[in-house]
């Protein structure tokens, strides 16, 4: 679609400023100049041959302007410069300015530009003219008094080139800022080399034109031997960056091509969104070929390179005559197109060039199949400048490869790599590596700054205590697939899809006090000490409690890891068999941070392999703390499928077991189906030797992925983990409870132990049983926290086992 030139046109929004410009460039020009005007009524006659040469050469040469290539046109090359400023030197500045308005005219004419647009550019031609003129009065006298040059004169007419250049290139740069809007000085300084080349020279060629003058105006017409050799030095030039611009193997424009009409674009359509016109809207399509390694790897970069030929000249055939279409390297190819009304146009485009690429190209007579994702980014929608809409395309883009799809528009909620998610993720870092804070505040598990009296004592030798952060809150966590989920047992409005844990090195605690904070805090975690259904603690992070809160630096800048833990309890006996451990990061700006985020942040950074060690190492070492005091707890923690990957973490675990004296049956490590998906060879020898080793594996969120027989019969699983969506609804839906029945039956007849989650309330408690669970855990348990809290909560808990009750017949569903 055809884009008016906006520069004819006065902008809306910003008439004020740029109409007081052009306002004042007019007044200006007119008063430095009327009077040199009229004097020159009096001068035709005694105008020398050689003026007449010049003048006739200078409003010639404008009906021919070289401008570059491109769309831009703001820096195209005007001969008349050279002559008119040499009748400035020669015959002063009423000539000069006539002469000039004359040339202006005609090379207007000849580019189309509106008539305001052309009267200001003969008054800014005038008001750089008056400049120069008023420097050549400081000199000793006119270049045609007959005496020989001297250096003052010299100095004269560098002075006033210098002067000219300046104000006629401060005045169009002015003029272009108010208009479009946007920072002066780097807009200065990218078309700076180009002027100074062109212009630069042609106004140094004044000067000789005026010395050939002086001896014979037949020697003014051999000036346009250098005019033609600058004219081709502009167009050398141009063409040398245009080459710049072009990919080598496709001939298309590049990336810096795409930069620069991406820029163009903005600032045309800028003003269509300011005046709430239609076709306000510019697409940048960003689209990444699918399959293109395997035919680089199967029959080489030859073969390669021509299907990345035929391919772009597919896609030129898709895009508009004034739509762009540019390679960015490798398989990525980028569309920008203007004048769209909105996102329908541009799913538009894209659904053409999916069109084109779905057909097999045949290269050698063997037909290869090629198709391609596509992101979409608007502007001003999506971002208002080429870094934000090119980040914001690859986003969508990898949105829609993620997603299976061929299309996707950007989406705020799917750009995992924001700026705030890298300052998390880099606070994450920091927070690891400077490990737990000596002297910080002790939190109970509400968020509450627990009295000096009830922390306890760090024993000799024991690590320095670190804050313990959080309350009830979702555990750190991934979505499904990805090896980790959500708290067992978390409440309405707790957790997300995933969960992680890092623990903190603790000392013992101390025996519990009988303090009524201590006294609430264990009646909320106490099955036997509460009555009725669980609290359920708010949505969103716990409220901070003042300064307090804020442990000492530097780690207050990040704040603090700390490790929760949810008793896991045999249905049957009631006795606590075992934990899982949970994450808990109160960030001192953020929060309560989201545990699905963090995860899937870490997943993509070596930082993940930080995170997992820190897992181990913390759990490890309560367990030992834990073995010390008496206490004998199985511990569970999940790890990242990119763990799995390599057999590092079998070392790492081995390595913390021996050192702590901790038995290797007392760990416990859960992985998720979607683990066992991504790499199944690799991912079943690093479980495989964790078994040897002596770690028991439990296949958590059972029922939720893509399990089948073949991993349970396989793998060297002791524990199957039933999902929380399917016990939360057991109680009354039909379907969830056939799914738990069926999950426990089939673990039993394997051997497997079974542990449910997310168990809330009596009813489904008393129905697990009914159906042979042998663990669960909720919150109908108690909460996950802090491991000194949990010593005091197991010295006062009391196991209670299930009676046979009416209530605990498993709901069945109705023959359909």
């Amino acid at each position: 679609m055809e884009t008016a030139d906006p520069r004819n046109s006065f902008p809306g929004g910003r008439e004020g400023p740029f109409l007081g410009l052009v306002t004042g460039v007019l007044g200006l020009a007119a008063l430095v100049s009327v009077a040199s005007l009229v004097d020159l009524v009096d001068r035709p006659d005694g105008l020398p041959a050689a003026f007449w040469t010049m003048a006739v050469l200078a409003v010639g040469c404008d009906a021919r302007p070289f401008v570059p290539s491109g769309r831009r046109q703001t820096s195209a090359v005007f001969p008349s410069t050279c002559f008119t400023f040499a009748i400035l030197l020669g015959w002063g500045l009423g000539p000069a300015v006539l002469v000039q308005a004359l040339a202006v005219t005609v090379s207007g004419v000849r580019l189309g530009h509106a008539p305001w647009r052309t009267t200001f550019n003969a008054a800014q031609y005038a008001c750089a003219l008056a400049a120069a003129h008023l420097v050549l009065r400081s000199g000793p006298g006119g270049l045609f008094d007959g005496d020989r040059l001297g250096w003052t004169d010299v100095l004269a007419v560098g002075g006033a080139t210098v002067t000219w250049f300046v104000v006629n290139y401060g005045l169009v740069s002015t003029a272009l800022r108010l208009r479009f809007g946007g920072r002066w000085w780097p807009a200065v300084r990218q078309g700076l080399p180009f002027e100074l080349l062109s212009t630069g020279s042609l106004l140094l060629l004044a000067p000789v034109l005026v010395t050939a003058a002086r001896a014979s105006a037949a020697l003014i017409p051999l000036v346009l031997v250098p005019l033609f050799a600058v004219y081709r030095m502009a167009h050398l030039s141009d063409e040398q960056v245009q080459l710049a611009a072009l990919d080598p193997l496709t001939g298309l424009p590049n990336r810096k091509a795409l930069l620069a009409e991406v820029a163009e674009q903005v600032h045309r359509h800028a003003e269509r969104v300011a005046r709430g016109e239609p076709g306000a809207r510019v697409a940048l399509l960003l689209i990444d070929l699918d399959r293109f390694k395997n035919v680089n790897d199967a029959l080489g970069h030859a073969v390669g390179d021509r299907l990345l030929v035929e391919v772009g000249a597919r896609l030129a055939g898709v895009v508009g005559e004034r739509d762009l279409l540019a390679r960015l390297g490798g398989d990525e190819f980028a569309i920008v197109a203007g004048g769209l009304d909105g996102v329908d146009e541009a799913r538009e485009l894209a659904g053409r060039v999916v069109a084109a690429l779905t057909e097999p190209v045949s290269l050698d007579g063997l037909p290869l199949d090629v198709g391609g994702s596509i992101g979409i980014a608007l502007f001003p929608d999506h971002g208002e400048d080429y870094a934000t809409l090119m980040r914001h395309a690859d986003v969508a883009m990898y949105d829609a490869k993620h997603r299976n799809d061929t299309v996707a528009v950007y989406a705020a909620e799917s750009d995992h790599n924001s700026a705030e998610r890298l300052a998390l993720l880099a606070d994450l870092r920091r927070v690891l590596e400077n490990g737990p804070v000596a002297g910080s505040t002790v939190r109970g598990g509400d968020g509450a700054a627990l009295p000096p009296r009830l922390a306890p004592d760090d024993g000799p030798g024991d690590a320095p205590r670190p804050a313990v952060d959080g309350g009830p809150g979702p555990g750190l966590g991934r979505g499904p697939g990805s090896g980790v989920r959500t708290d067992p047992g978390g409440g309405p409005g707790v957790g997300g899809t995933g969960r992680w844990w890092l623990p903190r090195r603790r000392s013992r605690p101390a025996p519990a006090h009988p303090d009524e904070l201590l006294n609430r805090i264990l009646t909320g975690a106490d099955p036997v000490r509460r009555h009725g259904p669980p609290e359920h603690p708010p949505a969103g992070p716990a409220p901070d409690t003042g300064p307090a809160a804020t442990p000492p630096a530097p780690a207050a800048e990040v704040g603090e890891i700390t490790m929760y833990y949810q008793p896991q309890v045999a249905i049957a006996t009631g006795e606590v068999v075992g934990v899982e451990a949970l994450l808990r990061w109160r960030h001192p700006r953020r929060g309560m941070v989201d545990p699905e985020e963090l995860i899937r942040v870490a997943e993509q950074s070596a930082v993940m392999r930080l995170l997992t060690y820190r897992v181990i190492d913390d759990v490890v070492a309560q367990l030992a703390k834990w073995s010390a005091a008496g206490t004998t707890l199985r511990a569970a923690l999940n790890v990242s499928v990119r763990d799995l990957h390599t057999g590092e973490i079998v070392d790492r675990i081995a390595d913390r077991l021996a050192g702590h004296g901790v038995r290797p049956d007392r760990l416990q490590l859960e992985i998720t189906e979607g683990a066992l998906m991504a790499d199944p060879r690799r991912v079943l020898a690093t479980i495989t030797r964790l078994h040897q080793l002596g770690v028991a594996i439990s296949l958590d969120d059972f029922g939720t992925g893509y399990s089948s027989l073949q991993h349970l019969r396989r793998l060297p699983l002791s524990e199957v983990k039933v999902d929380r969506s399917f016990v939360l609804g057991m109680a009354g839906d039909a379907d969830d409870a056939a799914i738990v029945r069926s999950t426990i039956e089939l673990a039993g007849a394997l051997g497997l132990r079974v542990v449910a989650e997310g168990v809330e309330d009596e009813r489904t408690w008393r129905l697990l049983h009914a159906a042979g669970c042998d663990a669960a855990q909720g919150w109908f348990y108690a909460r996950p926290m802090p491991a000194d809290e949990l010593t005091a909560w197991l010295a006062r808990y009391r196991p209670l086992s299930p009676v046979p009750s009416p209530d605990a017949e498993i709901p069945r569903r109705h023959a359909r």
